[in-house]
């Protein structure tokens, strides 16, 4: 097909080289068991502290784990004022004995306990990690199918110095706005397999130097013009709150 289409079609986004009929992939070695885990925290469990050490050592760690961050608005548990909880998810290419002490040296700020982990196969950590619960079978990940989607727009930025914290926290409040109700960021670590690969080398340019990539989103059940607009105009908001703290020049997204 020539190197250069051959380039072209392995990049993300919307774009069109032909229509692919069949694809030959090279597949990498998984341990027999890997360990997944889910630990929340909110803003009155120190969640700001966390996140800003998760800052500075996410794209560091061991290649063999990933730790991303879902913050969402909640009701706090303390006096059912509203709050934000952070969720940090992961999944590590081991087994649990060699996960604990990792986190104890790398972060031990987020108090990681054999409780919080779950040993299972690489395949029923997609599941996991795609919010799927343990008793759906496997075959659900061939649906390609989704019903009863909402209405959405999502943005996205990348990092790459950390975001100072007193900035994070003048986050949070945004959060506490109507139209922040379905709403969540997330930040993604970068760095490992992703430094290693050069800019050029596909079309997909955001490689060494981004340590973590971040996705702002808000669902709406409304109907019509107006809501919509008012959902996209709370997103607007987050969006412009981030420019000092994300790439610039130009400021980079996952796709535009």
């Amino acid at each position: 097909m020539g190197e250069d289409l051959f380039w072209a079609i392995r990049g993300g986004g919307g774009a069109s080289f032909g229509v692919i009929v069949a694809w030959k992939l090279k597949l990498v070695s998984v341990p027999s068991k890997v360990t997944v885990f889910r630990v929340e925290g909110t803003l009155e469990q120190n969640a700001t502290k966390i996140i800003d050490k998760w800052q500075l050592m996410a794209s560091k760690l061991d290649q063999r784990i990933m730790i991303r961050i879902n913050m969402v608005r909640v009701n706090s548990s303390k006096n059912g004022n509203l709050t934000v909880q952070a969720q940090f998810e992961s999944m590590y290419l081991g087994g649990v004995d060699q996960l604990i002490p990792l986190m104890q040296k790398r972060l031990p700020e987020m108090g990681l306990v054999r409780e919080d982990c779950i040993e299972m196969s690489w395949i029923d950590s997609v599941l996991y990690m795609a919010g799927y619960t343990s008793d759906e079978p496997r075959e659900v990940l061939l649906n390609r199918t989704q019903s009863g989607l909402p209405s959405f727009k999502a943005k996205s930025d990348y990092v790459r110095i950390s975001i100072p914290i007193d900035r994070l926290q003048g986050l949070w409040p945004l959060f506490y706005e109507d139209e922040a109700q379905f709403a969540f960021v997330q930040f993604t670590p970068y760095g490992a397999k992703m430094d290693e690969i050069s800019e050029s080398e596909t079309p997909f340019p955001h490689r060494s130097g981004n340590i973590f990539h971040i996705q702002y989103i808000v669902y709406w059940q409304e109907k019509g013009d107006e809501a919509a607009q008012k959902y996209i105009a709370w997103i607007r908001r987050v969006y412009n709150y981030m420019t000092p703290y994300v790439s610039r020049s130009p400021r980079a997204a996952y796709m535009n």
